[in-house]
């Protein structure tokens, strides 16, 4: 599902030049569910975002299904990313002034779906984790486990190729970050592939396999 290959990322303020990403190999497998873990400041975010698009790679290359999206027009990389990838950030994302219903249907309509069709289907992923009586809530009217289900239902409602999540427990008590973790455990069942970056050892343990960063490259 991706082939990246000697991925770099430089970040350029005034004369200083700090490395991040030093020549990064890795391979994931359609299905596979992939934990990136290392230290603070080894690189984990600063990866995931070159190889979801969020980002561009000073150089080397990301395959995705056998699309080299390093090299799309910037017009094309918003599309490819609209139409095959979802995304759960740590900060849940949501748009404040929107319904869970509508943040979840954001995507799909973004795609030209119809808006009933966009609106069921965001009911019924509401409904397949538990939050069909919130549907029409603010984001400021759920707790933040809520909040960040709803921001998964949003990332998979349109049915992405690869889920990507930044530390999607770093801002969730115990409890609720368990309650993330087992959707993404549902998923990966179904045989969504998902890349998640994440500190904590228990969730990564949770994975099919951890690639370890350690200083901008894959030490294990």
């Amino acid at each position: 599902m991706i082939t990246v290959k000697k991925l770099t990322k430089t970040f350029q303020e005034g004369e200083v030049v700090t490395h991040v990403l030093k020549g990064i190999d890795l391979t994931i497998k359609t299905g596979e569910f992939v934990a990136i873990m290392g230290r603070s400041g080894a690189g984990k975010s600063t990866l995931l975002y070159q190889i979801s698009l969020l980002d561009h790679p000073s150089s080397g290359s990301v395959i995705i299904n056998d699309v080299e999206v390093t090299s799309l027009p910037m017009e094309d990389r918003t599309l490819y990313r609209l139409n095959n990838l979802g995304y759960v950030f740590q900060d849940y994302a949501l748009i404040p002034e929107l319904t869970a219903k509508e943040n979840v249907a954001l995507p799909l309509l973004m795609q030209g779906v119809a808006k009933d069709k966009a609106y069921k289907k965001a009911i019924d992923v509401l409904s397949s984790i538990g939050l069909s009586d919130r549907a029409n809530n603010l984001p400021s009217k759920l707790s933040g486990g809520q909040q960040q289900r709803v921001s998964i239902a949003r990332a998979v409602a349109h049915d992405p190729k690869i889920l990507f999540a930044d530390e999607p427990t770093a801002n969730l008590d115990s409890e609720s970050g368990q309650m993330v973790m087992k959707l993404f455990q549902e998923l990966h069942a179904k045989g969504q592939t998902i890349v998640m970056v994440t500190h904590e050892e228990e969730y990564g343990k949770l994975a099919d396999r951890i690639i370890r960063l350690s200083d901008g490259q894959v030490v294990k």
